[in-house]
C-alpha cells in the first residue's frame, strides 16, 4: 500500500515537473517571438521588456542582433567590434558585417570599411560598390574600370551603387552612349523607374524630351506611328529606339512589321540590327514561327548570352540542329557550360553523326542526378539506379550534429516560425561540412521533422550519398492511399512536393498556396466542389490529408484534360491554359517542350518534378521509368480538344 502510495506520488510529480517544463518552454517561446515582433516594428523598449526574460536563451546571438540593428544608423565602431568579438563565428556576425559595411559607406568612413570588408566574403553588389567608392578615395584610379561592372545591372541599383554611378559621372568615366545603352537594358526588362533614375546622370543638352519619353514607355506604337520622318538628336532618336524596345515586349509581330516599313529606314543599321536582335528574343519567348528569320537579321556581336538562349530554344524547336550549335558557341564560357547547354550541344553533334564528340559532351555532366544529368545518362545508354551502398550516420554523429550551437539555432527558429532566419543559419552552418558531416546534419533535420533542410543538405554530398533523405517518403501512407484512389502516379505526386514545398506542411506561398502540395484557394474551392467534399473549410487547405487529397484531385483532372505529365506539370505550376499554349503545330519532344517553357520558374519547375519522379521510382520500386520515356512526345493540339477544367481564371492563378 505504501509503495502504491509513493509511486503514485512520484508520477504527480514528474507530471507537474513536465507540466512546469512545458509552461516554461511556452513563456520563453513567447518572450522570444515579442522580443522578434517588437525589433520588426523598431520597438526597442518592447523589445527589452522580452529580451529581460531571456537570459541564456538558445538564440541569444539574435537577441543581440536584433539589438544592435535596431540602433545600427547611430551605432559605434566600437559597438560593431564588441559585437563581432561576442559572435566571432556565428552566422550574426556576418550578417551584421553586411549591414554594418552599408553603414560605413553611407558615412564615408572608410579607414573602419576597410578593416571590415575583407572580414566579408560574399557576393553582394552594394557593398562592392562601397569597396569601389573606398579604393576611389585612396586614388586607386583601376578601380574606375572594374566599378564598371555594376553598370548594366538589369534593376534599380541599390543606394552605394548609385553614389558610385554620380561619382564616375563626374569623373567623366560614364560617356553619353553608356548611359544611354544603360537605359536600353533597363527597358529590356521593364525597369522604366530605374531608367528615369540612369538618364539624371546625362548633362541637360543630351536629355531627352519628358513627354516624349513617357509615351515611349506607355504608348510605343502611337510614338512610332507619330515620329517625324528625320530624326535629327540623338535623344529623340535614342527614346524611338526605347519605343521600339517597349513594343518589340508587348507585340513582337507588330514591332517587326514596323521595321520592315518605314520606321526601319529611320535608324541607323545598328540600331535596327540591336531592334531585330530583340524582336527575335521576345518572338522566340512567344514561340513565333519567324522568330529565328528575325534572328536572322540582328547583328550577332550585339546578342547577349540571354537572347543567344533564346534562339538556341527556337531552333530546338524548328529543329535546326546547326542553329543550336552556333547559338551555343557564341555564348560566354559561363553560360555555354550551362548541363543544359552541354546537353543540347551533344545532341546538335549527334544529329550530324559526330557520335565521339556528343558522347563527350554527355560524359561531362552525366552521373548526376538533375534534368540534364539523367537525359545525358540515358543518351550514354546508362538508366538511373540508387547506389548499393548508402552512408548511414551513427548516433554519436547524429548528436554531434545536435550540438552544433548553429544548427541548433537554426532548428529552433524555424520551430518558432522564423523560417528565413532559421534557414541562413542553418545554410551557413553547414557550408564547409564533409559528406558525412552533411548526412548527419541531414538526419538531424529529417528527426526534427524539418525535411526541407534534410533535403538540401543530403544534396549537398559529392562523394558519399543517402538517397532516403534527399529523397524522403514522409506521410507516405497518404500519399499512397490519394494517388491509387485519384489514379495518379505516385512517384510523380511525391517528385512534385518535393520541389513544391519539400514536405514543410506549414509552407505558405505569398500568393496564398498552402500546404505540402501548395494548393492555390480558388482551386481547392474548385476541386472540392467536384469532389463533393461535404464540410470542406478553406482554413483546413493546409491539414495534410485535406491538402493531399485537393492536390492529387488536381493533377488527375489537369493529367485528364491535358494528357500529358509535363504539361499536367507545367499547368500546376502556371496554369493549364498556358501548358496548352506552349505547344507546338507539330509534335515535339518532351525535353525540347520543358527547354522552351517561357517562364523560368516554371520551366525549372518541370524539369526538378520530372526528374525527381525518376528518382522517386526508383527509391519506391528499385525500377526506375527512364526520363526520356517520362517526357516523350508533346503532341500538337487535336480537333477536338477535351472540355477544359472550369473555372480557368482561377485554376491559372499566379502562384
Amino acid at each position: 500500500m505504501i509503495f502504491k502510495l509513493f509511486r503514485n506520488l512520484a508520477a504527480a510529480v514528474m507530471c507537474c515537473l513536465a507540466a512546469q517544463a512545458a509552461a516554461s518552454k511556452n513563456t520563453a517561446d513567447d518572450s522570444l517571438l515579442g522580443a522578434y515582433d517588437a525589433y520588426r516594428a523598431g520597438d526597442p523598449v518592447k523589445f527589452a521588456k522580452h529580451a529581460a526574460k531571456l537570459e541564456g536563451h538558445l538564440l541569444e546571438p539574435w537577441l543581440d542582433y536584433w539589438r544592435l540593428s535596431m540602433r545600427l544608423e547611430d551605432a559605434s565602431n566600437r559597438d560593431a567590434r564588441e559585437f563581432f568579438a561576442k559572435h566571432p563565428n556565428d552566422y550574426v556576425s556576418e550578417r551584421m558585417r553586411a549591414d554594418w559595411l552599408r553603414v560605413l559607406g553611407k558615412r564615408a568612413d572608410w579607414v573602419e570599411f576597410e578593416r571590415q570588408s575583407p572580414l566579408y566574403m560574399r557576393d553582394d553588389l552594394e557593398v562592392a560598390c562601397y569597396r569601389w567608392l573606398s579604393r576611389l578615395e585612396r586614388g586607386d584610379e583601376n578601380s574606375l574600370a572594374d566599378a564598371m561592372a555594376m553598370w548594366l545591372e538589369p534593376a534599380e541599383l541599390p543606394e552605394g551603387c548609385q553614389r558610385l554611378s554620380v561619382t564616375l559621372s563626374a569623373r567623366g568615366r560614364l560617356s553619353v552612349t553608356d548611359i544611354w545603352r544603360r537605359v536600353r537594358v533597363l527597358f529590356e526588362h521593364g525597369q522604366i523607374t530605374a531608367a528615369k533614375t540612369t538618364l539624371a546622370l546625362l548633362p541637360k543638352k543630351e536629355a531627352p524630351d519628358e513627354r516624349m519619353l513617357a509615351e515611349a514607355a506607355r504608348q510605343p506604337k502611337r510614338l512610332l506611328d507619330r515620329l517625324p520622318k528625320v530624326l535629327e538628336s540623338r535623344p529623340a532618336r535614342e527614346v524611338a529606339v526605347l519605343a521600339a524596345v517597349r513594343y518589340a515586349r508587348s507585340d513582337a509581330p507588330g514591332a517587326a512589321r514596323a521595321l520592315e516599313g518605314a520606321l526601319g529606314e529611320r535608324f541607323s543599321q545598328s540600331e535596327l540590327r540591336y531592334l531585330w536582335g530583340l524582336v527575335g528574343y521576345e518572338a522566340a519567348r512567344e514561340h513565333h514561327e519567324r522568330a529565328l528569320e528575325w534572328y536572322a537579321r540582328a547583328d550577332p556581336a550585339q546578342l547577349e548570352d540571354r537572347h543567344l538562349a533564346w534562339r538556341t530554344r527556337a531552333a530546338l524547336r524548328a529543329g535546326q540542329w546547326e542553329v543550336v550549335r552556333q547559338s551555343i558557341d557564341r555564348m560566354s564560357p559561363a553560360s555555354a557550360n550551362h548541363p543544359a547547354w552541354i546537353y543540347w550541344y551533344g545532341r546538335a553533334l549527334a544529329a550530324k553523326n559526330e557520335e565521339m564528340a556528343s558522347r563527350a559532351f554527355f560524359l561531362r555532366i552525366a552521373g548526376q542526378t538533375d534534368f540534364y544529368g539523367l537525359l545525358a545518362n540515358e543518351e550514354l545508354g546508362y538508366l538511373v539506379a540508387l547506389p548499393q551502398e548508402t552512408y548511414t550516420p551513427g548516433e554519436a554523429e547524429v548528436a554531434a550534429a545536435g550540438a552544433e550551437p548553429g544548427l541548433a539555432r537554426a532548428l529552433e527558429l524555424i520551430r518558432l516560425g522564423i523560417r528565413v532566419e532559421g534557414v541562413r543559419e542553418w545554410l551557413f552552418s553547414i557550408r564547409s561540412y564533409d559528406d558525412p558531416k552533411l548526412i548527419a546534419a541531414a538526419e538531424l533535420a529529417r528527426r526534427a521533422g524539418v525535411y526541407d533542410r534534410a533535403i538540401h543538405t543530403a544534396d549537398r554530398t559529392s562523394r558519399i550519398h543517402n538517397y532516403a533523405l534527399r529523397y524522403p517518403v514522409p506521410y507516405h501512407d497518404v500519399f499512397r492511399e490519394y494517388a491509387k484512389s485519384h489514379g495518379v502516379d505516385e512517384a510523380w505526386v511525391l517528385g512534385l512536393v518535393r520541389q513544391e514545398s519539400r514536405f514543410n506542411s506549414d509552407a505558405r506561398s505569398s500568393a496564398g498556396a498552402a500546404g505540402l502540395m501548395q494548393v492555390m484557394p480558388g482551386t481547392a474551392r474548385y476541386v472540392a466542389g467536384r469532389l463533393g467534399l461535404r464540410n470542406y473549410r478553406p482554413k483546413n487547405v493546409a491539414n495534410i490529408e485535406t491538402n493531399v487529397t485537393l492536390g492529387t484531385a488536381y493533377m488527375r483532372l489537369v493529367m485528364e484534360q491535358l494528357g500529358h505529365p509535363v504539361l499536367a506539370s507545367a499547368a500546376y505550376n502556371a496554369g493549364p491554359s498556358r501548358a496548352r499554349r506552349w505547344r507546338d503545330a507539330r509534335a515535339l519532344e518532351g525535353a525540347v517542350y520543358v527547354e522552351s517553357i517561357p517562364f523560368p520558374e516554371t520551366r525549372d519547375y518541370v524539369r526538378k518534378v520530372m526528374a525527381n519522379s525518376v528518382l522517386y521510382s526508383a527509391v519506391l520500386n528499385q525500377k526506375p521509368v527512364p526520363l526520356k520515356t517520362r517526357l516523350g512526345a508533346i503532341l500538337p493540339p487535336g480537333g477536338v480538344e477535351p472540355p477544359t477544367i472550369e473555372d480557368a481564371a482561377l485554376a491559372d492563378e499566379p502562384r
